[in-house]
This record gives C-alpha cells, sequence and structure tokens, in this order.
C-alpha cells in the first residue's frame, strides 16, 4: 500500500479516507462529492482507488493536487456480499481500513455495498472490546427530533445480549449526534406488551428491563411507531432492521412522487405549489436520505460511514461531514468506555427453572 500523495499528505487524526470507487455512481460522483466537503466544509479527506482515473476528476474540477490520493486498482463490486473482505485484500475498502489502523486518518466513507463494506471493515479495524457485532445506525426523520434506528443491516443473526449492545451502541450515538443527554430506548417487535415477539426480543426485552447501565429502556415500540418519534433509538437486528428501513424508503419515495403528481396536477395546484414552494423544498431536503449522510458501522476500532449506494456528490459531501463530525467527537472512544462498563458477563442471566 503506498502512503497519501499530495499538497495536503500526512498523519493526522482528523483525516477522513474515502472509497473512491464505491457506489454506483462511483468514482466521479463520490470524487465530485469529496471535493465539497474539502472546499466547503473544511473536511480533510484522502480520496482512495483508481489513481489514474481519480486524477482526471480532480484537474476536471481544477482540484488536481488539493486532495491526496492512494492507490487501490482493486473494487468490491455493488453485487459482492460478506466474502468480499477475504476475495478483496487490495481492494479499496481494505486499503482504506488500513490507512486508518496506520494513523493516516481516523474514519471511512464509503457508498460501496453494504455486505462488502461491513466485512471488510470487521476485518480489518476490528471489533472494540467487549463489542460481539457491530450495527448499522442510521437516522430517521422523525418528529420533534431525528430518531436513531440499528441494526440496518449489519449483524442479520443477532443474539438478544447483542441487541443490548446495540442500545449502547444506539444510546452514545444519539449523545453525539443528535445532543439528547438521555435517550429513551425501544425494542422493535409486534406490540407494546412485554410478553409479545419471538425468542429473541422476548429475551432482548427481558436483559434491556434489567437496569443496564447508561441505557433508558422505555420498553418495546412497533413498526407503526418507527416515524413517530415516540422513542431516541429504536433497536432491532439486522434483518429485521434492514426490511423496516427499506420498506421506510419505499414509502418515503412513494410519498414524494404523489405530491410531486399532486401539485402539478392543474394550474391551480401548481400555484398552491408555488406559494409554499419553501416549505416543499425543506420537506423533500428532510426526507431525503442523503440529507443525513448515510449509515454509521458502530463497534469497530474506526469509524466507518456507508452513504447510500445510489448517492451523488451532495450525498457523499453529507457522509464526509458526518464522518468528521463524529471522529472529532471521539465516538469510538466514547462507546468504548460505555461498553467496558457493561460487559456481557454483567448482563443478567436467565434463571434456572427447577
Amino acid at each position: 500500500m503506498s502512503e497519501p500523495t499530495g499538497d495536503t499528505a500526512g498523519t493526522d487524526g482528523t483525516r477522513i479516507v474515502v472509497d473512491a470507487m464505491g457506489g454506483d455512481n462511483a468514482p466521479a460522483e463520490v470524487v465530485a462529492g469529496t471535493i465539497i466537503a474539502a472546499r466547503e466544509h473544511g473536511v480533510r479527506p484522502i480520496l482512495v482507488g483508481q489513481a489514474v482515473r481519480i486524477r482526471q476528476i480532480l484537474a476536471a474540477h481544477d482540484a488536481l493536487g488539493e486532495i491526496p490520493i492512494v492507490g487501490a486498482e482493486d473494487v468490491v463490486a455493488m453485487d459482492e456480499g460478506a466474502l468480499a473482505g477475504l476475495r478483496r485484500p487490495r481492494s479499496s475498502v481494505a486499503v482504506a481500513c488500513r490507512l486508518i489502523r496506520r494513523g493516516y486518518a481516523s474514519a471511512l466513507v464509503s457508498a460501496g455495498s453494504t455486505g462488502g463494506v461491513v466485512a471488510t471493515s470487521r476485518l480489518r479495524l476490528r471489533g472494540q472490546p467487549g463489542v460481539t457485532r457491530p450495527a448499522i445506525a442510521v437516522v430517521l426523520p422523525t418528529r420533534p427530533r431525528p430518531t436513531v434506528f440499528l441494526d440496518a443491516g449489519a449483524t442479520a443473526d443477532a443474539k438478544p445480549e447483542m441487541l443490548v449492545q446495540f442500545a449502547m451502541l444506539g444510546t452514545a450515538y444519539a449523545r453525539i449526534r443528535l445532543g439528547v443527554e438521555a435517550p429513551r430506548v425501544g425494542l422493535l417487535t409486534i406490540g407494546e406488551e412485554a410478553g409479545k415477539g419471538d425468542k429473541l426480543t422476548r429475551r432482548a426485552y427481558e436483559l434491556l428491563s434489567a437496569d443496564v447501565e447508561g441505557v433508558e429502556f422505555a420498553g418495546n415500540v412497533e413498526g407503526s411507531d418507527l416515524l413517530t418519534g415516540k422513542v431516541d433509538v429504536v433497536v432491532t437486528d439486522g434483518f429485521t432492521g434492514n426490511v423496516a428501513l427499506k420498506t421506510i424508503e419505499g414509502a418515503v419515495r412513494l410519498a414524494v412522487a404523489e405530491m410531486r403528481e399532486a401539485v402539478t396536477a392543474s394550474r391551480t395546484a401548481q400555484l398552491g405549489a408555488l406559494l409554499q414552494r419553501r416549505r416543499l423544498r425543506l420537506l423533500r431536503h428532510r426526507l431525503d436520505s442523503e440529507t443525513y449522510g448515510g449509515g454509521v458501522l458502530l463497534g469497530l476500532n474506526g469509524t466507518v460511514v456507508i452513504a447510500h449506494g445510489s448517492s451523488h456528490a451532495p450525498g457523499v459531501a453529507a457522509a464526509c461531514v458526518l464522518a468528521r463530525d463524529l471522529a472529532e467527537s471521539r465516538i469510538v472512544e466514547q462507546i468504548g468506555e460505555r461498553i467496558a462498563a457493561n460487559r456481557p458477563h454483567r448482563l443478567p442471566r436467565r434463571e434456572d427453572s427447577r
């Protein structure tokens, strides 16, 4: 692996390394978004990927020499899953992770395959002490304030103790990202009553109800509560979370399309839309998944932001800003401290039945 080259190359804990080759619109939109993050938001990035192509795009934006580049010719394709971490040790994602381990950067941004990014990050960065499995946290655009939702797809086969750890991870993230002093945590299942759900959620409910230090457990929440802001953090396994998140994204796209058709259906509607264009623009911005910068893979020895696979330049820029802010907030260290206070052996055990 080559070291970063460029006018601003050097070792700095606040640097963000960007996987230039990850995503449906890579590398053009990824590089363009990285330039926006650097010029408009003061982010100090490093681009990793096919150096010749990256330089061509930088030159087209009159940005050649502004951002350090690390070459990585191999790429994890968007249709590749968890095995990519082993199959492609020289991919742009793998090289980016090694930059973090060597101290050139403290956070990674990638719009690549979620399975590939998760697997490679777990392999290269390793889990924090006491963290059994990482979780992807996303921010849902709820009222009156956003809600942290996890796991959105990192760990499909979670165990009850892992959901407790996800609650700790989500609590730390809500405090750092949303500024919520005492986040209320809800467990996603099929009913609000304590006995509702499968074996996983019923046991997780027992563990979370046992006064886990630093976690304010508010009980069960249903799917209909995801966008109501009933709690600050919603916890579930990665399989359920990924299905729920994609359902929400599909519903939002449908609602936006229907609203667009309604406001253009007649001249009267168009006039009304013109008068309300500022509020409509704000609504579209709030519901746009790119606004929030993507999901954050929590529980590793390094900050990893997974942008939406179809991200364009503004979404990539938002992901870079998010990664920078989390790194500067020392989220990895804060999560480590929280997990250390609640080692798995300190969790309540199931009483033996006699």
